[in-house]
């Protein structure tokens, strides 16, 4: 654990020292903010609700979501208990409020990842566009010196594997409950 919080350090202090300027200053917040509660996400996941085609992949999108919520934010970040770079290196100026939970794994690289996952099971073509907004928000993280970069990498591990495991299987639940909610209304009728 020793070696990867010294390579993530080197990682992050590399993209202080090279990467840092004005532009990306105001660039960087902003695009972290887009996944601040998953805002993006939901959003897209309510647009695919909407139009009947893609509703299916909305809900298994918002599922997808609630459920790496859930293994991400209540479960591994107070299990791991890992401490934000920032609080480690105080010295590195933030660009946005330091954050009061842990580090590990990135909630907003592991939304990130789930939706533009679900974005692609959905649509291939907006899906090739949902991976760089993806990436960018994961890249963000480390810009802003508030997560690891193993915190980001773990993120995207778990949010893409919860994801297809969910469209994988719940979308034959979603079938099965759909074709048996269309039963028991012609019985009705």
């Amino acid at each position: 654990m020793e070696l990867i919080q010294k390579v993530d350090l080197n990682i992050l202090n590399w993209i202080q020292t090279h990467l840092k300027c004005v532009f990306l200053d105001v660039i960087m917040p902003a695009l972290s903010a887009l996944c601040d509660n998953g805002e993006i996400w939901l959003a897209c996941g309510l647009g695919l609700i909407i139009l009947r085609k893609y509703r299916k992949q909305g809900i298994l999108m918002a599922v997808s979501i609630m459920v790496c919520v859930i293994i991400g934010n209540l479960v591994l970040k107070q299990a791991a208990a890992r401490p934000r770079p920032c609080w480690i290196n105080e010295s590195v100026p933030l660009l946005i409020e330091s954050p009061s939970d842990y580090s590990f794994p990135s909630g907003h690289t592991l939304i990130s990842a789930a939706g533009a996952v679900s974005v692609f099971m959905a649509n291939r073509k907006f899906g090739w566009a949902a991976f760089p907004l993806a990436a960018l928000i994961a890249f963000s993280r480390l810009y802003l010196y508030v997560h690891f970069p193993s915190d980001v990498l773990v993120g995207a591990a778990i949010g893409t594997f919860v994801t297809i495991v969910i469209f994988k299987f719940g979308g034959k639940l979603y079938d099965h409950i759909l074709e048996e909610f269309n039963k028991l209304r012609k019985e009705l009728q």
